[in-house]
């Protein structure tokens, strides 16, 4: 892995359809229907549309048999149009939902969480090695056919792993863990491989951007000592709307991406499908265009990798506390540079008589300004040469552009790898942002939400703008809003309250991870949030 310079890492070619991904091919974007796969117009319109805006393979939910089926209609009334773009069924619960998906789609996601597995519900399982190993071998035995089908309809894979869904099995197991998320992909692709089948490419998705980072990167790592070289799909799941969700899916997809990551994405918003694809495009076009032509490499021979940085298990750089900056205290955000009590500095231009200077001055601040496109490679030697000096100054990161999803992909990596101090923007509160997507700081409400699909179950968009405009000023609460329950419970494991479909026009309402209401019809739901959110605020 190169931490200094863009390489794309080499991943196998997956045919899907007729828009090969992985190798040579271009990163590929992609986005869901929200249409319900039963309405065949609907669907078709929808895909057309997200097709239109440059949409490269299209999703939708299949429930059961009856959706996986009718994707036979959708997909004629799709090429009826002159339109090519590869469709996608999305299958969790019902193994023999993504049989019958293969025969009509280019390509099939199933959720090892919930493939053979129950669904999550929680439960503390005890095994042993050999009660263990038959569960595996039941995985074996029902997702082989499967495969079987894929090969004799030409029909790609994708193995979702949805941090909101890891088996119970696997969490007793493993816990709560990026190890888990790993393990529950690990075992599904030992199988393909097994039955040498090799078009599938993989996905690791959570609504956290640092376990998603994590989980990947440990993926990757396990992929390579066992000779894997699956091609991958990128996504932060729940991100969000507006604002909050495109920085929230620049930092987690950026993040990889830079590191050379990633041959799919998806960037998920809870609003119309479409609109996901202009995000997605700015993210790849940026990653690949601006830090690939980066002029002046940094030769990684020249950077010795300090002791307290693991690429798998980033923790924070310990630095000498000045003022409110560093020594652990929760990253600043700075308009400008100070005239006084910094130091500007890029790799290129720390030497011996500034170094000297800063081990006099503890109380100095350094200012991370590079030199080149190449930021992220050039904050990261920096910051490596400054401890591997034994200079414990505190760092910010500096930089001038105002675009939110640029500004989060450069940004937002250095937080999750523990770099810096704080960072230098001239919009303060676009830093904000960066920081608490990168799970580095709180300074407003949370809202992880899904984007939707077929299987929403109320009106999605209508209720996040009700829930944000009577909560955006509780300071530091996590609120989740599913549209049903495949990720919900599971992926506002972290959430102070979840508001999830539970039926069509019902709801039911969390707290953590307990379910405190059920079935409360859709129009008074938000009304029962806000009071079980009052209440517990009362009482604090």
């Amino acid at each position: 892995m190169n931490l200094f310079n863009y390489r794309r890492r080499f991943s196998h070619i997956v045919q899907v359809g007729d828009t090969p991904m992985g190798g040579f091919h271009p990163i590929r974007v992609q986005s869901m229907c929200t249409t319900s796969t039963m309405d065949t117009e609907a669907s078709v319109q929808q895909t057309l549309r997200i097709a239109k805006a440059g949409g490269e393979y299209v999703r939708l939910t299949t429930q059961g048999t009856r959706e996986a089926e009718n994707m036979q209609a959708i997909n004629a009334g799709v090429r009826a149009a002159g339109c090519n773009v590869p469709l996608v069924a999305d299958v969790h619960f019902n193994a023999n939902v993504a049989d019958v998906a293969a025969r009509y789609c280019e390509k099939v996601r199933i959720n090892p969480g919930n493939y053979v597995d129950t669904a999550r519900q929680f439960r503390r399982l005890e095994y042993t090695d050999e009660e263990y190993a038959r569960e595996l071998q039941k995985i074996e035995d029902r997702l082989t056919p499967f495969l079987n089908i894929c090969k004799e309809n030409h029909t790609a894979v994708r193995i979702g792993v949805n941090h909101g869904s890891l088996s119970d099995r696997i969490m007793s197991r493993y816990g709560d863990t990026p190890e888990g998320i790993v393990e529950s992909c690990m075992e599904f692709l030992r199988i393909c491989v097994k039955q040498d089948f090799r078009d599938v490419v993989i996905s690791i998705k959570a609504s956290n951007t640092v376990v998603m980072v994590q989980s990947v990167r440990l993926l990757v790592t396990r992929m390579t000592r066992e000779n894997m070289t699956f091609p991958l799909h990128l996504g932060v799941t729940e991100a969000g709307e507006g604002e909050d969700g495109r920085i929230k899916s620049a930092v987690g997809i950026g993040a990889l991406l830079q590191d050379g990551m990633g041959d799919t994405i998806r960037v998920s918003l809870s609003e119309e499908p479409e609109a996901e694809i202009p995000v997605a495009r700015d993210i790849v076009d940026y990653v690949t265009g601006v830090r690939k032509d980066a002029d002046l490499p940094i030769n990684p021979e020249d950077v010795q990798i300090p002791a307290f940085y693991n690429w798998l298990k980033p923790e924070r750089r310990q630095t000498t506390r000045v003022g409110d900056v560093g020594g652990g205290q929760v990253p600043v955000v700075w308009t400008e540079i100070p005239v006084e009590g910094v130091v500007v500095l890029n790799p290129f231009t720390l030497n011996a008589e500034t170094a000297d200077f800063l081990r006099s001055h503890p109380e100095v601040i350094v200012v991370s300004r590079p030199h080149t496109a190449n930021r992220l490679g050039e904050h990261r030697a920096l910051v490596f040469a400054l401890e591997n000096l034994g200079l414990h100054n505190p760092v910010l990161a500096f930089h001038d552009d105002t675009n939110m999803v640029h500004a989060a992909i450069e940004l937002g990596v250095l937080f999750i790898d523990g770099l810096m101090d704080g960072i230098v923007i001239p919009d303060e509160q676009l830093g904000l942002g960066i920081l608490q997507a990168a799970r580095a700081r709180f300074s407003k409400t949370e809202y992880i939400s899904c984007p939707g699909c077929g299987r929403t179950l109320y009106d999605l968009q209508g209720t996040i703008a009700r829930i944000k405009q009577a909560t955006q000023h509780l300071k530091g609460l996590k609120i989740g809003i599913m549209g049903c329950i495949v990720n919900g419970p599971g992926e506002m494991a972290d959430a102070d309250y979840g508001y999830v479909g539970a039926a069509r026009g019902k709801i039911s309402l969390y707290k953590g991870k307990q379910c405190v209401e059920k079935n409360i019809p859709e129009e008074e739901a938000v009304e029962h949030l806000l009071e079980l959110i009052a209440a517990d605020r009362k009482e604090e």
